[in-house]
């Protein structure tokens, strides 16, 4: 088995590869069952994937596409997002999303005609104040708690929230999340894949994706992409400017959810500049 631990699995190409083929639908049932915590006869048991991009009215996003948008056999539309970096406008992106999601009336339909839409989000930063690397949401009462509709429902699984455990002690969502996670090292990961079929497939899946020359320079390009970010940051340093090394310093940390350490490690800081531009932090 490949190590999974060179790779990343939520690189948007290897994603949708991976969850956003027909052929693999399975996968994708298995993970959205897990999330939605649907059994036995309330599983979902098909998901129909569409290609659907929204209108391009805001600048800052060019083409509001959805990484994977599908109509489920409980007639359910689904959009599951990646986000590798805080661009603190999640609340606000996400929920803008599901409303264009969930605006599905042709003309001679009803209200009761709307969908039910779930928004799935996949985060490799910490959001949110809950410990718990699972929180959903949805439309209640304050007071109450009586919820007003399941129409609206907004999923959120930060990513390095989750913490490894016994595989054996894993629950459906667990063994998904320790799959994105890739902490796993190789004996556990194959533990990990006999203990969940489509976990499996989806391992399989990555490593047909991998040896295929075209799929593997579109992965390539996009963590280039990345690291181009990260390193011209790193390039500040040399410029002697120090506001802008702090803000830079502020940035991985927020963008990239760093602590201060990780973050002077990646610009280079000297070790004996390193208490003075913590202090500098805290100002």
């Amino acid at each position: 088995m490949m190590n999974r631990r060179n790779y990343n699995p939520l690189n948007d190409y290897l994603f949708k590869f991976v969850f956003g083929r027909e052929e693999r639908k399975r996968i994708t049932l298995s993970f959205l069952n897990a999330v939605l915590e649907r059994e036995e006869t309330d599983e979902l048991t098909d998901i129909s994937f569409i290609d659907r991009e929204f209108d391009p009215q805001f600048e800052e996003d060019k083409r509001s596409q959805l990484d994977i948008y599908g109509i489920t056999s409980d007639g359910s539309q689904i959009n599951i997002e990646v986000q590798l970096l805080n661009r603190h406008n999640m609340q606000k992106r996400t929920l803008y999303y599901w409303a264009r999601m969930y605006q599905t009336l042709h003309k001679g339909e009803e209200y009761q005609d709307l969908r039910r839409s779930i928004t799935i989000n996949l985060l490799n930063f910490y959001l949110l104040p809950q410990e718990d690397p699972h929180a959903m949401y949805g439309l209640y009462d304050i007071r109450s708690g009586h919820r007003l509709t399941k129409d609206l429902e907004i999923h959120f699984l930060e990513i390095p929230k989750f913490k490894t455990k016994s595989i054996k002690e894993m629950k459906r969502l667990e063994k998904w999340l320790a799959y994105f996670s890739n902490k796993l090292d190789e004996r556990e990961t194959e533990e990990l894949a006999m203990s969940e079929a489509a976990i499996n497939e989806a391992i399989q899946a990555e490593q047909i994706f991998m040896q295929s020359d075209v799929e593997r320079w579109q992965y390539e390009q996009r963590e280039k992409a990345l690291r181009d970010y990260l390193s011209e940051m790193s390039a500040c340093r040399s410029e002697g400017a120090e506001e802008m090394l702090l803000q830079n310093l502020h940035h991985l940390m927020d963008e990239l959810s760093l602590p201060p350490e990780r973050a002077m490690d990646i610009l280079h800081i000297a070790d004996t500049e390193r208490a003075r531009y913590a202090q500098l932090l805290k100002q």
